[in-house]
C-alpha cells in the first residue's frame, strides 16, 4: 500500500480517541494517585515548582505530542489491526522507548525508579493507544 492510501485509509477519530487515552493515562499516572510523589522526588521538584510553570503550554503541548504519537503508532498498525493493535503498541513501547530511554537514563545517571516510572507511563499508554487503534480501524 502506498503512502497515500495509508494516510486515506486512517481511522482519525481512533488517533484522537488513542492520544485522549494517553493524557488521561498521563493524567491519572503523574498524579498523588499513582507516580506523582515520586516523579517529584525523583526530578527533585515541588508543588510550588511545578505551579511556576506554564501548565496551559505543558498540557496543550503534551496534547499535541500524544496525538502525533498516535498518528504514527496508526501508521505502523494499519488497518485491520483487531487486538494486534495493543500487540503492536507494547512492542513498540518496550522494544524502542523502553531501551532508547533506558540508554539516557544511564549515561544521565538517573535513579531506577525514574525509569520505570517514565518507561512504564510509555509502555502502557502506547499498548492502549494500539487496543484502541486497532479496535477501531
Amino acid at each position: 500500500m502506498d503512502m497515500q492510501a495509508a494516510f486515506a485509509n486512517l481511522n482519525w477519530l481512533a488517533i484522537l480517541v488513542a492520544a485522549v487515552s494517553a493524557f488521561v493515562l498521563g493524567g491519572l499516572w503523574y498524579s498523588n494517585v499513582l507516580f506523582g510523589k515520586r516523579w517529584m522526588k525523583e526530578n527533585n521538584l515541588t508543588e510550588e515548582d511545578i505551579a511556576k510553570g506554564n501548565m496551559a503550554k505543558t498540557f496543550s503541548l503534551s496534547f499535541i505530542l500524544a496525538l502525533i504519537a498516535a498518528f504514527f503508532l496508526a501508521m505502523f498498525v494499519g488497518t485491520d489491526a483487531g487486538v494486534f493493535g495493543a500487540v503492536a503498541g507494547f512492542m513498540a513501547g518496550l522494544g524502542w522507548v523502553f531501551t532508547s530511554v533506558g540508554m539516557h537514563y544511564l549515561f544521565e545517571h538517573r535513579s531506577f525508579a525514574h525509569f520505570m516510572i517514565n518507561s512504564m507511563y510509555s509502555i502502557i499508554s502506547l499498548t492502549i493507544m494500539g487496543l484502541i487503534i486497532g479496535m477501531l480501524q
